[in-house]
């Protein structure tokens, strides 16, 4: 009898990144959408970001440490505790102001069904998908499932090179030109790409130190510029108009 063959995680699906990508713009609280695009496009991106992970040592710590961020960034008690100032304060007022939480967005990530798988390339997974909120915090994108978002992928394309955050960026960009004939939208996400070229590489840093950091020192040590482009727009801009 022949044996089943499981299918290839670091194979890309553009199929499913297709149908995943029309239902995101047409409601872009579809959370469960930008996951399906990241398992679809990202897989090839993994292997690349762990083995510079392991690059580092500050990297190699945290792959032997391997803390699951998303159990910290949950614990109420540890959140409180950030001093005003600190990244750690700025992301506790991100979570007050948007009612999101780590918990929640690790379920939706797994269609809260499937366990924690014991693997080295699906842990970094989780942790780039725990920081998201934490660079909303230090990018100053918001979190508007509209423009914030489409620069912060952006930004997030250019510092882990997961093709699904360009496909997001890109569709994002090319609607709302559609829709607004002006480039402004695609100019402010095209300056999220490049803001994240410049920047330190963030997937290395160990954040539970990142987060008692003055939010000011840390986003100049980390080489996080102002966005100015998106600053300057319409914080009401849409990209499902």
């Amino acid at each position: 009898m022949a044996t089943a063959i499981a299918p290839d995680p670091f194979k890309r699906d553009f199929s499913t990144a297709f149908s995943a990508i029309r239902k995101l713009l047409a409601n872009g609280n579809d959370t469960t959408q930008v996951f399906l695009i990241m398992r679809a496009l990202n897989g090839p991106a993994m292997p690349r970001n762990f083995a510079r992970l392991l690059g580092t040592i500050e990297g190699r710590r945290q792959a032997y440490r391997r803390t699951e961020l998303a159990e910290r960034l949950s614990d109420p008690a540890w959140i409180a505790s950030f001093a005003p100032g600190t990244v750690g304060a700025a992301y506790r007022d991100f979570l007050h102001r948007t009612g999101y939480s780590a918990e929640e967005l690790a379920k939706i990530s797994n269609l809260d069904r499937e366990p924690i798988v014991e693997d080295a390339f699906t842990w970094l997974g989780r942790r780039t998908r725990d920081i998201h909120d934490i660079w909303h915090v230090l990018t100053r994108y918001r979190a508007d499932e509209s423009l914030g978002e489409a620069a912060l992928v952006a930004f997030s394309y250019a510092q882990t090179g997961g093709l699904g955050w360009a496909f997001i960026a890109a569709a994002a960009s090319l609607k709302s030109l559609r829709v607004t004939r002006s480039l402004t939208f695609a100019r402010a996400v095209l300056e999220g790409y490049r803001m994240g070229r410049r920047a330190k590489w963030l997937l290395g840093e160990d954040y539970e130190a990142l987060l008692n950091e003055p939010l000011d020192a840390a986003r100049a040590r980390l080489g996080i510029g102002e966005p100015a482009r998106y600053l300057a727009c319409d914080p009401a801009m849409d990209w499902h108009a």
